[in-house]
């Protein structure tokens, strides 16, 4: 029979029409919500699939929603909008007050030595590391782990059963450290996250503040770290520039 509402991921949307449980030909609004991220995680291809079996864009109402605007979103809106119009929401605040932001100047190869002494801070009570490449999150949860440290990872090559397993450790205090992508950190909502450690800075400045505001949530206070190497620190100014001031760039403790 007929629904009104249908709210799917891509691959099981796909899954659905394969089966003839689902036809698409009679919907009259597309939703596209997190657009950036299906892009960095490679749905695009899924939803250019599930976009071709929908009406024409001239007879459907089609609505990106998204974070960040890039190139490429851009231009995938160009192909599936029809006379599209752009809203764009302002944050009251760039960055919350209640985050403590520092930067500590430090070379590439000891990142994880200053990493290491950062966890074993008796203030640290859970932290979510942040690195930019997937790869990069295999690696520093690997070496993590040899180090003896129980950690969660979080990353688009991670599958959807075992991020929410990991996503309910880490909510519960069974697991107190987290190693992310920006595409899995986005929607991280958990109380009591006491430090956000940007083993890499971001690439894209808006990235920071989401970093950032997964602690000193719900009134709590929280602190984030940010490591600024040779290889990236060229990034600091646009993201100053985001925030409307200088940070303070400090050598580690």
């Amino acid at each position: 029979a007929p629904v009104d509402l249908v709210v799917a991921t891509p691959g099981r949307l796909i899954d659905f029409m394969e089966r003839r449980d689902l036809a698409l030909d009679r919907v009259e609004i597309l939703v596209l919500d997190e657009a950036d991220r299906m892009l960095d995680m490679g749905f695009i291809p899924q939803v250019k699939r599930i976009v071709r079996t929908t009406p024409r864009k001239e007879d459907r109402q089609t609505l990106l929603f998204s974070a960040t605007f890039t190139q490429d979103v851009m231009n995938l809106a160009q192909q599936w909008t029809f006379e599209p119009v752009t809203v764009e929401i302002e944050p009251e605040r760039v960055a919350t007050a209640s985050v403590d932001q520092k930067v500590y100047l430090v070379e590439s190869r000891n990142r994880f030595s200053v990493l290491m002494d950062l966890l074993q801070d008796a203030e640290v009570e859970s932290v979510i590391i942040f690195a930019n490449r997937r790869d990069q999150v295999r690696r520093l949860h690997e070496k993590l782990s040899k180090a003896g440290v129980h950690c969660g990872m979080l990353s688009g090559e991670v599958t959807q059963a075992k991020r929410t397993r990991t996503l309910e450790q880490f909510k519960s205090g069974q697991c107190k450290v987290l190693v992310a992508t920006d595409v899995a950190g986005r929607g991280i909502h958990v109380e009591g996250i006491s430090h956000v450690v940007n083993y890499n800075l971001p690439e894209d400045p808006e990235d920071y503040v989401h970093r950032i505001g997964r602690t000193g949530r719900a009134g709590a206070t929280g602190v984030s770290i940010s490591f600024a190497s040779e290889d990236d620190a060229f990034l600091l100014p646009d993201i100053e520039a985001l925030l409307g001031h200088s940070l303070a760039c400090i050598s580690p403790p």
